[in-house]
């Protein structure tokens, strides 16, 4: 990478991690400069807005997700194997890439799900292309006969999700291998329902 493309991976890096402890709100250009020890102007020449900066820690997060989350969920076989590894990464990415303050999608999911613009648009398209994704990884398991063939994928996914954040949510406020324990469970019951076997 080029001074410039590694200094905005910096500052990047630097608006996660602070992002999944305090929030996207929590971003502006004199915090992460103090943070990253960079000027405002230096920052401005990355980032030309606090909005712009809030999209692009969006995008980075979400960028993040789909290395840890699902690119090494390819290596498994097609199906049901694919499947739970999704599930198994999903669950502890945030401490994978070392963020240890929880899900910067969720907590922007939550900041900004009332509030019309750019960032709002950010989020909603990560979560809809996870939506999409999480839809495939399903087919494919009806595809392989692992799951029923008149399975709701749709509905299957919303529950799965609703695993996920519900997981991300008890580890944050109570205690994380608890809540872990519960979302396995959780989601073992899910896919039991959708067996050919059910």
């Amino acid at each position: 990478m080029s001074k410039g493309e590694t200094t905005r991976a910096a500052i990047l890096d630097a608006a996660l991690a602070q992002a999944s402890e305090r929030g996207f709100e929590s971003l502006t250009i004199g915090a992460l400069a103090e943070s990253t020890g960079l000027s405002k102007s230096g920052l401005f020449a990355h980032f030309g807005s606090r909005e712009e900066l809030q999209v692009a820690a969006i995008e980075a997060a979400a960028a993040r997700f789909t290395e840890t989350v699902f690119l090494p969920a390819l290596k498994s076989k097609r199906g049901l194997p694919r499947l739970r590894t999704l599930f198994d990464n999903w669950m502890d990415w945030t401490a994978r890439i070392g963020l240890a303050h929880g899900c910067p999608m969720q907590a922007a999911a939550v900041e900004f799900d009332d509030r019309p613009g750019p960032v709002r648009d950010a989020v909603v398209e990560h979560f809809a292309r996870l939506e999409r994704e999480l839809g495939r990884a399903v087919e494919l398991a009806v595809e392989q006969g692992h799951l029923r063939a008149d399975l709701d994928v749709g509905q299957f996914v919303f529950d799965m999700m609703g695993v996920v954040l519900a997981c991300h949510h008890g580890a944050r406020l109570f205690d994380t291998a608890r809540a872990q324990s519960r979302a396995r469970a959780a989601f073992e019951r899910l896919i039991a329902a959708a067996s050919p076997a059910a």
